[in-house]
């Protein structure tokens, strides 16, 4: 076999790649507003409520865009949203320098910036892995969620840095470059919709595998994939478990773990290097939960992992004021800080079917920035309240128990609902 021939036959892998980079500079800027909040706070006066806020629609924004992102792909194509996608990033991350108002942090940050990054988002790891893929399919979607936990270990030290040293500003212009200078030319050259666009199989085919109509109605497959969930009890217990995925990681891990730092004496960077840390371990844990989810129960895995994280949560106050106690719960919560993203879409692919996959879980994906923009507000506001992040730790760890008891509960029936859906019109 030639060597184009078999480049062209691993040409899934090529997107592989380009996707984790796009994933990696998405989970950075998305990761951005946790550096802020202390430097906005100083500047304007803002209080921490008042930014979580707009961190936190941002966060809704960011779990919202993700179906209507997926139909769209399914209509245009996946390059030409994402290539939209990266040039809306970098036109609000730049207007945020000249902001004054939180009602322009919440425009920008919240709603331009936070809806786009939701274009580029974990179910775009599931349609690649879907689309491109066989075999290997929990493999592929291990390493694509990955990259949110390589993206905060690449750029929020440097971020930081750049805040500490030059001012918050500069984190903003640093990630409008790094979304057009970077980003969007290797996303033009190599990125294409479906392998069948250039005469191959996904990898791993036996067979040929029909590519459907695109529908008419860009946004019409994201409400059928809607109703189609609501009709399902999975649908409903993988909703639930991962609002609190969400609400544990992202809102408030993800988003007041710095501020935590500093309300314990510790450096804004110290406490970027510890969830670049964490950001370490959650690519060996996420690559490493994508080959166990095709060997083992994807709803034992879920179980395990959320227990694991709800006690490591509890005891996270308890770890402030020591060192080694704070790095040894990076390393244990890094490791289960995205694991739960390939059992949660191997679950709903089994229930719901591969050409599915994208939208459906674009709306479980939605109910976690749901939860994650629960926790990013309420975490502030109990704050304010409280002086402390303590209730907030203690609570969500409480939670993730829960979350642990409702995976048990979900059934793994044999694609449920296929074929419930009523015709598109033509």
């Amino acid at each position: 076999m030639s060597s184009g021939l078999l480049a062209r036959k691993n040409y899934a892998w090529v997107i592989v790649i380009v996707t984790f980079v796009t994933l990696i500079t998405t989970a950075g800027f998305r990761a951005t507003p946790g550096v802020l909040i202390v430097p906005l706070q100083e500047e304007f006066g803002w209080s921490r409520g008042t930014i979580s806020l707009a961190v936190s629609i941002g966060l809704l924004m960011f779990g919202l865009a993700a179906p209507f992102s997926a139909a769209l792909m399914e209509r245009f194509g996946m390059r030409r949203v994402m290539l939209v996608a990266l040039v809306t990033i970098a036109s609000g991350a730049l207007l945020t320098t000249r902001m004054t108002a939180p009602w322009q942090l919440i425009l920008l940050w919240g709603i331009v910036v936070g809806g786009s990054t939701g274009a580029l988002s974990v179910p775009l790891a599931a349609t690649v892995a879907n689309r491109w893929f066989e075999s290997r399919r929990g493999l592929v979607t291990g390493i694509l969620t990955a990259s949110n936990a390589s993206g905060q270990m690449i750029f929020l030290p440097a971020l930081a840095v750049l805040t500490t040293t030059y001012g918050w500003r500069y984190a903003s212009i640093a990630v409008a470059s790094v979304a057009l200078v970077i980003v969007f030319p290797i996303v033009a050259i190599f990125v294409r919709d479906r392998p069948q666009s250039i005469g191959l199989e996904p990898y791993g085919a036996t067979e040929p595998v029909p590519v459907p109509e695109p529908s008419k109605h860009p946004f019409r497959p994201a409400v059928d994939g809607l109703l189609l969930g609501v009709r399902s009890s999975t649908f409903w217990l993988l909703t639930g478990t991962f609002f609190i995925c969400g609400l544990s990681t992202n809102g408030l891990i993800g988003t007041h773990l710095i501020p935590a730092a500093v309300d314990h004496h510790m450096t804004a960077v110290a406490g970027a290097s510890l969830l670049a840390l964490m950001g370490f371990f959650d690519v060996i844990g996420t690559v490493g939960s994508g080959w166990l989810t095709d060997r083992i129960d994807p709803r034992r895995l879920l179980a395990w992992y959320y227990a694991l994280r709800g006690l490591a949560v509890i005891a996270l106050p308890f770890a402030f004021g020591s060192g080694w106690l704070l790095v040894g719960f990076a390393v244990f919560y890094g490791l289960d800080w995205v694991a739960t993203v390939p059992p949660t879409v191997a679950l709903t692919a089994d229930t719901f079917g591969r050409e599915r996959v994208g939208i459906v879980f674009g709306w479980i994906f939605a109910s976690h920035q749901f939860g994650a923009a629960f926790a990013a507000w309420a975490a502030g506001a109990s704050r304010g309240w409280f002086g402390t992040y303590t209730y907030a730790f203690v609570t969500s760890g409480l939670l993730c128990l829960l979350a642990s008891g409702l995976s048990l509960r979900i059934n793994r029936p044999a694609r449920e609902g296929l074929g419930k859906l009523v015709p598109e019109p033509a």
